[in-house]
């Protein structure tokens, strides 16, 4: 049996601006993990079992007169991408296919299945990517298993950064911006896999970052799951229409981010504090003019009960439920952080920056 595993993700800054070319974000890979096992079978036919997956809920939406099925949020769809994907590069390399069972064990959702946000549809991509890599005896680099994972969760998902993807890869603290999602397509349409992957990608940015001594993230659980693909769908949406707002938010995103980034590099816990402050209002802005909801109540009141505690709170990701960050530091009162937290029917999550190691 071969096990590999993925970690988790959240957004640190610079959400819904890293959709665009040349705009960062900045995310940290978590200590929970999606882990695929692949076995060979000699049976006649392969199986790919989750525990937790198997009951999973299937969401549609009504277009016209039709009722459509929206798999974004089914795992099963990301697996079978990964597989189809690292299978089609595995034959270009003229690997000999084989029939194998594949167990999903994920440590990403809470114990009666709801999920944290820690993007366990990028992590499981990931998992599945290195696992049928290592089955077939591949070699493999961060980078290979980043390009694949990307290409395949793109091709389910249809829109998204991928930063999930890259936190997944490369974990730790990591810069982010995406890459040129048409030229991935052109590429793709004329081109073998293993041209794709082996090609350098207009945009894309991965910068591994080192945290200031002192510098605590914690994270809270809204208890209110969220759905990114659908809240994407609706900001995407809205582009043309916001236009020049649209594009101040873009500029005012990359900003901050880059300043936030030069707090890392600078060893300056003060400044990514002030940053994760700037991004709050940015993303509350940006909230009002999409008429979405990214800081619901329940968000709202983690933060400013972490404010209120010396730390500098925001939501984490797509927002409208899931995770809220704080950057705290010698000065924050975590107990009595967490402590009204409870009270207010936020849950501390026990997690800690996983550090991956490093494929060239």
């Amino acid at each position: 049996m071969i096990t590999e595993q993925a970690p988790g993700k959240l957004y640190i800054a610079g959400e819904y601006g890293v959709l665009e070319p040349d705009c960062p974000a900045i995310l940290v890979a978590v200590n929970q993990f999606i882990r695929v096992s692949i076995t060979k079978t000699n049976s006649a036919a392969g199986i790919i079992h989750s525990r937790q997956y198997s009951q999973d809920s299937i969401h549609w939406v009504r277009r016209g007169f039709k009722m459509v099925i929206d798999n974004r949020d089914n795992p099963f769809e990301y697996i079978l991408a990964a597989i189809s994907y690292t299978e089609r590069f595995c034959l270009e390399q003229h690997v000999k296919m084989k029939l194998y069972d594949l167990h999903i064990n994920s440590d990403l959702d809470s114990s009666d299945g709801k999920k944290y946000g820690l993007g366990s549809s990028a992590a499981v991509t990931v998992a599945t990517v290195k696992a049928i890599l290592r089955f077939y005896n591949v070699p493999f680099s961060n980078e290979l298993v980043y390009k694949l994972s990307a290409i395949s969760h793109y091709s389910v998902q249809g829109n998204g950064s991928a930063g999930d993807i890259a936190a997944s890869v490369y974990g730790g603290w990591i810069a982010y911006q995406t890459f040129d999602k048409n030229w991935l397509k052109q590429e793709l349409n004329h081109k073998t896999l293993s041209e794709v992957v082996s090609e350098a990608w207009p945009g894309l940015k991965i910068q591994l970052l080192t945290p200031p001594v002192g510098l605590n993230l914690m994270i809270g659980w809204s208890q209110q799951p969220a759905s990114t693909s659908r809240l994407v769908d609706e900001t995407n949406a809205n582009k043309a229409a916001l236009n020049g707002e649209y594009q101040q938010f873009i500029d005012f995103s990359r900003q901050c981010v880059l300043e936030m980034i030069n707090g890392f590099e600078n060893k300056d816990i003060h400044l990514i504090q002030k940053q994760i402050r700037v991004n709050r209002q940015l993303l509350r802005h940006f909230a009002r003019i999409n008429q979405i909801a990214i800081e619901i109540p329940r968000l709202s009141k983690l933060i400013n009960i972490a404010e209120s505690c010396g730390g500098a709170a925001k939501t984490s990701g797509a927002g409208n439920g899931d995770c809220g960050i704080v950057i705290a530091d010698a000065q924050t009162d975590v107990t009595a952080l967490e402590q009204e937290w409870r009270q207010n029917g936020i849950m501390p999550l026990d997690l800690h920056v996983h550090q991956s190691k490093i494929k060239q």
